[in-house]
């Protein structure tokens, strides 16, 4: 990383910054209100239950940006103490991991709704999804309860590094980053982009059996969430695996820096659009457009609770768009 130009560097610094800021101010605003209706303004259904999880991991990861940007504003110094270190990057990969697999549950619940109607009227309980939702977030602090061991913070001069440091030995800090990133990569990536595939296959093959899609607008949904997925994943794993590679090669940090920092970012966006999604992905923009606030949340999620087949494809599937978000916090330099 000190092989980087500094103005360079900079100047990452400062559009990570930007962007982490408009994240955090539509991140908190947007799942606040999610929280706000699916918890205390619209009667509890299975459904409110997956989106208010989904818009608490998402409000708690943008709750803690501005660690971050303070983080890069002072040029990766680390001012919070290592108690802090470890307490931050823990949470953002907890609300990371029950994001990601919140996600994955809306995409199998909608594809069991449409696959097998009868067993889910009968079995698709509130109990049911409750115990579900805290069996995410208990996977999702175990899978995450390891970087509490890792994390550290070093002194070097002025500068206080929050880091991962695996092992004091070489080869075997070696052998345990590259096993960290090949279990992020099937826990976070691999994994759940195959279920949400699969399921949305189901889900497609279905209602063109049933002939219940008329119009393209549910494949084109099904499509943009699938390529999503790929698109704001894809690169983050990219660069984690040429971390690996660094080992060998030192030359790849200043092309490390630079792409950490951008997928970084692309990922911070996807933590604040679903509130985004909510409003313009559904049905009547222009009528949306005129309600109020209040009323546009309220019509998106009583739109998803609605009970057709064809309505749970159009209206649950976009919301699997926002599907990713950064694993580390803050971006090890």
């Amino acid at each position: 990383m000190n092989e980087q130009p500094v103005s360079q560097k900079r100047l990452l610094c400062i559009f990570s910054m930007i962007v982490n800021s408009l994240t955090f101010l539509f991140g908190v605003i947007g799942n606040g209100l999610v929280i706000f209706i699916t918890g205390f303004r619209m009667k509890k259904t299975v459904n409110t239950i997956w989106f208010l999880n989904l818009a608490v991991a998402d409000f708690t990861f943008t709750f803690f940006l501005p660690l971050n940007i303070v983080h890069l504003a002072l040029n990766f110094h680390w001012p919070f103490g290592e108690a802090m270190c470890k307490f931050c990057s823990t949470m953002v990969l907890v609300n990371l991991h029950a994001s990601v697999y919140f996600l994955m549950i809306i995409s199998v619940d909608c594809c069991i709704s449409v696959r097998c109607p009868v067993w889910s009227r009968n079995h698709r309980t509130l109990r049911l999804a409750s115990f579900v939702a805290l069996g995410v977030w208990i996977l999702a602090l175990a899978l995450s309860s390891p970087n509490l061991q890792f994390r550290k913070t070093m002194r070097t001069g002025d500068v206080v590094w929050c880091y991962r440091e695996f092992s004091s030995d070489m080869e075997q800090a070696k052998i345990l980053h590259r096993a960290m990133v090949i279990s992020q990569f099937i826990l976070t990536f691999a994994a759940p982009f195959s279920v949400i595939t699969v399921c949305y296959g189901v889900i497609v093959l279905q209602l063109r059996r049933d002939r219940l899609t008329p119009s393209s607008k549910p494949f084109k949904v099904i499509t943009a969430v699938i390529v999503a997925f790929f698109i704001c994943w894809f690169p983050y794993h990219v660069f984690s695996f040429l971390k690996v590679q660094a080992h060998e090669d030192p030359s790849l940090y200043p092309i490390l820096t630079a792409g950490a920092l951008l997928s970084s970012g692309l990922a911070f966006v996807n933590s604040c659009l679903n509130p985004i999604l909510y409003i313009f992905m559904g049905r009547g923009i222009r009528q949306r457009l005129k309600c109020s606030i209040l009323s546009i949340f309220e019509n998106a999620f009583s739109e998803v609770s609605q009970s057709t087949k064809q309505e749970k494809i159009i209206d649950v599937g976009h919301h699997e768009m926002n599907i990713s978000r950064l694993e580390t916090f803050p971006p090890t330099p």
